[in-house]
């Protein structure tokens, strides 16, 4: 785990989605809750739950798998995570220029000044923020 909490928690559910981990372990702050709380709203994960351990808390995801799939692992049910701002360049757009994955089928995640919220959120609301990711 590096310094950079989205970054992290993103190639975890990455990584266990290639893997096709049934559950997986993240650390718990503010930020990451807020979007595993998008991901499940979206559909995306199936279950998170807080679990607290040594006075640390860590949040247990179970992921959303593609039910008796017998051939290999493709790129067509896979679950694509892309971190777009990063400690180094941070990347900001307003709710006009608020980039569209695959036509609206896929969601970024923005931090506004109101919270941690979608792409459709952010346009309806007429606000536009940091764009921390995109998910397809």
């Amino acid at each position: 785990m590096g310094k950079d909490t989205i970054a992290d928690i993103i190639t975890s559910i990455r990584n266990a989605d290639m893997d096709r981990k049934g559950t997986i372990r993240i650390s718990s702050t503010n930020i990451t809750e807020n979007i595993i709380k998008i991901l499940l709203r979206e559909g995306f994960i199936e279950n998170a739950r807080k679990h607290q351990e040594n006075n640390k808390y860590f949040l247990v995801l179970t992921l959303r798998h593609k039910r008796n799939r017998k051939r290999p692992y493709g790129t067509l049910f896979k679950l694509n995570l892309k971190r777009i701002s990063r400690p180094g360049l941070r990347i900001y757009s307003n709710y006009q220029r608020i980039p569209r994955i695959l036509g609206g089928m896929g969601i970024v995640i923005l931090s506004t000044s109101r919270g941690i919220m979608t792409d459709r959120e952010a346009r309806l609301e007429k606000i536009g923020g940091e764009v921390l990711c995109y998910i397809w």
